[in-house]
């Protein structure tokens, strides 16, 4: 996957910017201009027209409003959209989607020789060829009607001179979500998608898009009526900068009423899964997955659904804070920020959870308020959280957590599976009909490293992963 220093992320974070500035400023007056604003007429053209690249800004502002850009003719002006987007109550459902416009249509995967192939008497990649598509007559060649796309040259070859080809967001994509139409553009489709966001993250053009609720939460935070609140996942150590407690204070200049730590909810996670393993232990279960993750959980349901006996009933961290919150306070509207579009998916299945936002559009907000985090007076949560809470977005943080609550009460032998693949997805179908005997706990991450790395980020997930680590050293234990 990209790193989030690359045009494509710029560019997102641009539009996402402008249409938030916009409604700011103005209720959407200069929206149709955005375009032309962010692609000037004496801007070169990445995308072979000056009127292809604002064709797709112009479809990247249509799911920074909350729409899928797919589900609507490119035709349309955003202005025609504004009148719905300022009367709309609740989001629009979340998807994942392909901006046609913007999409390259890669070529297939493919493995081809180098001119690095030095034609060795070994001839590994020829010999290993489980279809003998390969011949050698000095330098090696693949036949690419009997290649299966195996793989088995690629890792063979002793000179590196076999390279492999792929289609970015296919190749990311660990459920097999996303395919080619019949003129090679990609579709995603949505009953197979887990909205885990690794394809919007591989895609080169910028051309996969998620429908963001940006507006949904300007219009409550505007709405003189509600009180919002923001619970802040905890993945957002490091991603506004050093200093938590002037994320803290940025937020609630934003227009948030009260701000809150989802690792509260965490901390209820792993009490509550804790007696969960161990009430499931002693009824003789072979061994228990975690379910914090909203992509894993979409993947059991749609990849998975012989692996559900022995996933967690116990609430994700989001679910327990947004009950704390709205038993507190019903009127509250509530607004979940992390670093996961698949949140989205869990949201809708809950109602104490009015919108999500990820890190990136939370920057974006901030912005467009021109609120720096740098310069603010730092504040606090009025409820602080454990170590073993914070912990929770780190590969392992999960299983840790739950380990040192369970204690000698059982035999406690963790497993982690550190990102979601295909051949992840494989192993896991295997534990359903297979138990495994090493291990009785799994926890699953989509994400490899864990939330610190997910696909709303802002900062680089190692140098998160550092400073979660140094946050959960200055916080308590959970007993305490």
């Amino acid at each position: 996957m990209l790193t989030s220093k690359n045009n494509a992320a710029f560019l997102r974070m641009a539009v996402l910017t402008n249409v938030a500035k916009s409604f700011m400023k103005n209720n959407f007056a200069d929206i149709d201009e955005i375009p032309n604003k962010i692609v000037p007429d004496d801007t070169p053209s990445k995308r072979g027209s000056l009127g292809r690249d604002r064709l797709v800004v112009k479809a990247q502002c249509m799911a920074a409003m909350g729409y899928t850009p797919a589900f609507l003719p490119i035709n349309t002006n955003l202005s025609e959209l504004v009148n719905e987007t300022l009367a709309r109550t609740a989001p629009q459902k979340a998807t994942v989607s392909v901006i046609r416009e913007a999409c390259n249509a890669c070529k297939q995967k493919s493995y081809v020789v180098s001119d690095q192939c030095q034609g060795c008497y070994a001839r590994p990649c020829e010999v290993n060829c489980p279809k003998k598509a390969i011949t050698a007559d000095g330098q090696a060649h693949i036949n690419q009607d009997l290649c299966i796309k195996c793989g088995i040259c690629y890792s063979n070859c002793p000179y590196s001179a076999i390279h492999k080809t792929v289609v970015p967001c296919e190749d990311a994509c660990p459920v097999g979500a996303i395919s080619k139409e019949a003129d090679g553009k990609e579709y995603i489709d949505q009953d197979k998608c887990i909205s885990c966001g690794k394809c919007l993250l591989s895609c080169p053009f910028g051309a996969i898009v998620h429908n963001s609720q940006i507006i949904d939460v300007l219009n409550a935070i505007k709405n003189p009526e509600k009180k919002t609140v923001a619970m802040l996942a905890p993945a957002v150590i490091g991603q506004f900068g050093n200093d938590l407690g002037k994320v803290i204070a940025a937020f609630k200049k934003l227009g948030f009423d009260e701000v809150v730590e989802v690792a509260q909810g965490a901390d209820v996670t792993t009490r509550t899964e804790a007696a969960e393993f161990v009430e499931r232990m002693e009824k003789g279960e072979k061994f228990m997955t975690t379910s914090c993750c909203p992509a894993w959980m979409a993947a059991v349901e749609k990849h998975i659904p012989e692996i559900k006996h022995y996933v967690s009933d116990t609430g994700s961290p989001m679910y327990y804070i947004a009950e704390i919150v709205k038993k507190a306070h019903p009127e509250y509207h509530t607004v979940f920020v992390g670093p996961c579009l698949a949140k989205r998916l869990e949201a809708e299945k809950n109602p104490n959870v009015d919108n999500v936002l990820v890190f990136e559009e939370a920057q974006a907000l901030l912005d467009a308020a021109e609120i720096n985090v740098a310069t603010m007076p730092a504040d606090n949560f009025a409820i602080e959280s454990s170590a073993q809470g914070r912990r929770y977005p780190i590969s392992g943080g999960v299983a840790g957590a739950v380990a040192y609550v369970v204690g000698d009460k059982a035999l406690y032998k963790p497993e982690a599976i550190n990102g979601l693949n295909p051949d992840a997805i494989k192993k896991l179908k295997r534990y359903a009909t297979t138990p495994p005997t090493d291990f009785n706990m799994i926890e699953v991450m989509c994400c490899e490293g864990g939330c610190i790395a997910g696909p709303g980020t802002t900062c680089m997930a190692k140098k998160a992963a550092v400073m979660v680590e140094n946050y959960v050293k200055a916080s308590p234990d959970i007993e305490k």
